[in-house]
Parts: structure tokens; sequence; C-alpha cells
């Protein structure tokens, strides 16, 4: 029985440090992560072999070394990457007209048009990416969108996982709440608060709760634990901005830590807009001061870019527009005006302009 299985979706397995294998293969076997060599560097994919030990993408490279002293660190290279990931999609465009590309190693297809059983529809096309790149990925078929998605990285690697009707909410009552969309950092914390942890404490939740508590997105996870979710696979997606915010622990009172967070920052924020092949002509700084205060400064750059020290430079520069004045208990840096990265970027500041003095 088909069950309404019109979603597919596809995930490349441990896409950045596949490619390098294949290009290297004497990297196999080994554990190896792609990402910066610096210490201040971070992990932008780590291989299986080196997931045994702990490492995974976003993590400081200089904790990698720490978990595992004989880690292999390969740098990025994002034009290689782009590569391959063209031609899995041309494989993907065999098979459905209507895919969803979520980044350079995630799609969603709509696949209620083929007859065939989904199961094996999966099947031939892993066999047919592998064959045309060498690559393998893991795939998840269901009813809607974010079931597809949960069940590709339900089998890791080279898996195929369907979650059916029946199969809900039974199948999701043990797992982390993190792992359903649309539940992040913020949401998670704030219901980690409510001692809730599983999805099993989560469906005890009324709506009513979920609503008063986190609004509009309260009832978005109030259905998806139950397995609705209405949205159709979208071929062009639209995203506004990208950003990392985070409040402190601790107020800080000192420009040169803001400067060490700023850097990790744009780190970060490089990192995700590369992973989804977009580009930001605007950056947008924020400050939340002890009395909650708000400040924000933005710049809009003649060329957009996803690049780490184009990222730094503006936020840093955005930062000395600040006065420092009281602690800081926020701070975010946020790239918008979002584009397609389809060009090469040939215009970088200087990196020497980092030695400042008011890096020390």
């Amino acid at each position: 029985m088909r069950d309404d299985l019109n979603f597919l979706h596809m995930d490349l397995d441990a896409f950045f440090a596949s490619v390098e294998e294949l290009d290297n293969p004497k990297l196999k076997g080994h554990p190896m992560v792609v990402g910066g060599k610096s210490g201040r560097g971070i992990i932008t994919t780590a291989n299986y072999e080196a997931r045994k030990y702990g490492l995974h993408s976003a993590m400081p490279i200089f904790m990698a070394k720490e978990l595992c002293p004989h880690v292999i660190i390969v740098p990025t290279n994002h034009q290689k990457y782009r590569k391959k990931s063209d031609q899995v999609f041309k494989v993907m465009e065999k098979y459905s007209n209507t895919i969803e590309k979520m980044s350079i190693d995630e799609a969603c297809l709509d696949i209620s048009h083929i007859d065939e059983d989904p199961v094996k529809l999966a099947r031939y096309i892993q066999r047919d990416v592998y064959k045309e790149t060498g690559l393998t990925l893991s795939i998840g078929i269901s009813y809607n969108k974010s079931l597809a998605k949960l069940a590709s990285d339900w089998n890791k690697p080279k898996g195929v996982f369907v979650i059916r009707k029946n199969m809900v909410p039974r199948i999701l009552e043990d797992l982390p709440i993190e792992k359903i969309a649309g539940i992040g950092t913020k949401t998670k914390e704030k219901l980690n608060a409510f001692g809730v942890y599983k999805v099993s404490e989560l469906l005890q939740l009324s709506l009513p709760f979920l609503k008063k508590n986190f609004g509009k997105q309260g009832e978005v996870i109030y259905n998806r634990i139950r397995g609705v979710d209405e949205r159709a696979v979208e071929t062009t997606r639209v995203r506004k901005s990208l950003g990392i915010e985070r409040t402190f622990p601790k107020d800080i009172d000192r420009a040169s830590e803001l400067v060490k967070l700023l850097k990790s920052f744009a780190e970060e924020l490089s990192f995700d807009l590369k992973k989804r092949n977009i580009l930001g002509h605007t950056i947008t700084l924020k400050i939340k001061f002890n009395n909650f205060e708000t400040i924000t400064r933005s710049m809009t750059l003649d060329n957009p870019t996803n690049e780490f020290k184009e990222i730094y430079l503006r936020g840093y520069y955005l930062l000395r527009t600040v006065d420092i004045q009281r602690p800081v208990r926020l701070l975010g840096l946020t790239a918008s005006n979002l584009t397609d990265d389809d060009i090469v970027q040939i215009s970088l500041w200087d990196f020497n302009e980092l030695n400042s003095p008011y890096d020390k």
C-alpha cells in the first residue's frame, strides 16, 4: 500500500568529506574533517570515522584535535562541492521536476506523479547518484515534508526509511524534541525549562498552552508531532535573512571579548550561507545592553558575499561605530537581501585590516 507516500527527502552522506575522499582515496578509513585549519576554525563536515570520536559540524577545530589528536583536517573547496552538487541534482531531475533544493546537499522531491513503489524509486536514485558521482545518500519517504526529512536521518549512511501514517505519533515518542522540524535552539531551551525533553512529553502539552507560550509556532509544533504538515514542495524558496544571535549567560563589558565572539559568529554565518549556497548583500550587527537598550547597525555591500573575511570585516567595522559604555547581554550578526551563489567573489578586503589595536 502506497499510503500517500508522495514526499522523498534526500540527504547526501557527509557530503564535503565524501567529496574529499573521492579526490583522495587515502583519506578513507581515517578520521577526517573538512574545515578551517586554524585553531579558531570550525568543522563544516566530519566523515563517519571522525564521528566515532564525537566530532561534528560547527565544532571548533581545537576541540576536534583534543578529542581526536590524529584527525586529518582538509581545507574547504566550495567550488568543487557546488560542481558535485549540480551533478547530483541533475540525477534528481530525471525522476521529478518538482524539487525543493534546501541546501547544497539536501532536497525534497514530490513523487506523487510516479507510479513506482517509493522504496524501489529511492533505491534507483541511490544507484544512479552513486553511478554518476560516486557519492552515497540517505533517503526518507513519507506523506509530508517534515516527516520525510526526519526519515532521511533515521538510517544513515546509505539508508532508506519510510514513515507511514499508522506509525505516527508512536514512532516519534522517544525522539529528543530538537529532532522535530521547527524546534530550534531557543524553542528547545524554553521547552526544557518546562521539563520537556522528549516528544512523548511534548505530546502531553495542549494546543492552547503551546500557542500561549510559542505563538503561531506553537500550533505548528503541535501539528507536526501528530503528523500534520500541509506544506507542498516549493521549487522556488525565498529566504529573507540568515544569522546568529546569542544572549550571554554573563554580561560582557570588554570590547576585545566582543571582537572574538564576532569573529566566531562570522565564521559560523559564512558556513551556514555556503551550506545553503547563498550570498548576502547586507550585513547587520545587533547589540543589546544590560539595560535592554538595543542598537542595530547595517551595511549594504556592492557585491554580495558568503566569505568569512568579508562578513567579519563588515561586522567589525559596524562594531567600531558602537560606543560600548555598558555591559552587553546579547550579540547578533545577520546577512540579509539574500541571493543564490552563482557568481565568483573577486573583491575581498585586505585581511591585514584584522590586525587592529581593537583586537587586543
